[in-house]
């Protein structure tokens, strides 16, 4: 059964305190400076150190509560984290999914469920950074997943296939998405879904086949392989048939977070573009003496200051427990823009120099640029606001 009635909502802290989680956070990320994730971004490498470092601060197991070994604060406090690991030059994808899949285990595991994997996951012996949901032909139609779970005694049967499944190589537990009831059988289609935690160190070769997929950055996503793998019925989160809701709390709280990001990229871009402008000297002036320089970087710390503002709103409605999908639609819609915006105006303002790999402005502007399309597209985020939110006619 769901344990969303029972669990307690996550402390608050001051903004002193906040402060305090800033400046640790930048420490930590001062010893992994730029040349760090160059060389991870080179080699295609997950960021092993800097996750253990992170793990060891505490700092993933900031939404723990603090019986399980966690600090039991909110995603506020979870995007200031993931927000100062950007502004510091890192890339947090490494990190972001063990806080954003926390939710559907927080508000929807079991007892037995948080007693045993919570602990862990706060001491940093196991992993929970894979999130087994997108698929091949359903995309963010997640309704239409062909992934099945078929109950056989005491246990399930899971068939199928996962695409984009970030972090699966490096992760121990895989929060799952499959159909349990087909859908031509159930009254709304987001009905007869299930959600399951699977230990993936017991899954791998007995049905579980990960494949690596390289892409234009350095995000270490896979595409995963059910053949027959049976996993314990005690593996379902809540109850059989309700998984779509759940996995709500987990889609919402990661657009919270990625947009976190995004306004940490679009701060570090902007006082990248600013020190650039005040030291870079053509035709005997600073090039941020003209307006055309310096315009573009203004803009880009209006859009970025705006868009934090929604963030952080749509991060204290989730942390109260109070609706939030508007907001944090909105929120990942303005952050991801402001981020791509301030992207492309500081590699303008940085010329020929800002492709050069030694300016991580490439890097990051690479990385930046996946949020226009993931976790999900502008274009679903506008269809969304469209008609949930101002009443427009359905338009897919």
């Amino acid at each position: 059964m769901s344990s969303i009635a029972t669990d307690p909502a996550p402390s608050t802290l001051d903004e002193e305190s906040l402060s305090q989680i800033r400046e640790s956070v930048r420490a930590l990320c001062a010893r992994f400076p730029n040349e760090y994730w160059r060389g991870v971004d080179r080699e295609r490498a997950y960021p092993t150190a800097f996750v253990t470092a992170m793990t060891e601060a505490g700092h993933l197991a900031v939404l723990i509560p603090e019986a399980y070994g966690g600090s039991g604060l909110g995603v506020s406090v979870a995007a200031t984290i993931l927000e100062e690991v950007h502004a510091s030059g890192g890339n947090a994808a490494a990190l972001h999914a063990q806080m954003y899949t926390m939710g559907t285990v927080l508000r929807h595991g079991s007892a037995a469920q948080k007693a045993q994997w919570l602990p862990q996951i706060a001491s940093g012996a196991v992993r929970l950074q894979a999130f087994g949901v997108t698929e091949p032909t359903a995309g963010t139609d997640t309704t239409s997943i062909a992934t099945t779970a078929t109950r056989v005694g005491d246990r399930y049967v899971i068939q199928g296939q996962k695409l984009w499944t970030s972090r699966a190589e490096h992760s121990d537990l895989m929060v799952l998405l499959a159909r349990t009831t087909p859908k031509e059988l159930v009254a709304r289609k987001s009905d007869g879904l299930s959600v399951f935690l699977l230990d993936m160190r017991e899954a791998r070769g007995r049905g579980l086949t990960i494949k690596p997929i390289r892409t234009m950055l350095n995000h270490a996503t896979t595409e995963v392989f059910f053949d027959g793998l049976e996993i314990p019925a005690d593996n379902l989160i809540g109850e059989e048939g309700k998984g779509f809701r759940y996995i709500l709390d987990g889609m919402n709280a990661e657009r919270i977070l990625i947009s976190a990001e995004c306004i940490g990229d679009a701060r570090w871009f902007v006082d990248k573009a600013v020190r650039y402008a005040k030291d870079r000297v053509v035709f005997g002036r600073p090039i941020g003496q003209n307006q055309g320089v310096a315009f573009p970087i203004a803009r880009a710390h209006a859009q970025s200051k705006a868009a934090r503002l929604m963030t952080y709103q749509a991060a204290s409605l989730y942390d109260q427990r109070r609706p939030c999908a508007e907001e944090a639609n909105t929120a990942k819609l303005l952050a991801s823009e402001a981020s791509w915006q301030a992207a492309d105006m500081c590699l303008q303002t940085h010329g020929g120099f800002g492709f050069a790999e030694e300016y991580d402005i490439e890097r990051k502007f690479r990385e930046t640029r996946l949020y226009q399309v993931a976790p999900i597209s502008t274009n679903l985020i506008l269809s969304y606001i469209g008609e949930h939110v101002l009443g427009l006619p359905r338009s897919y």
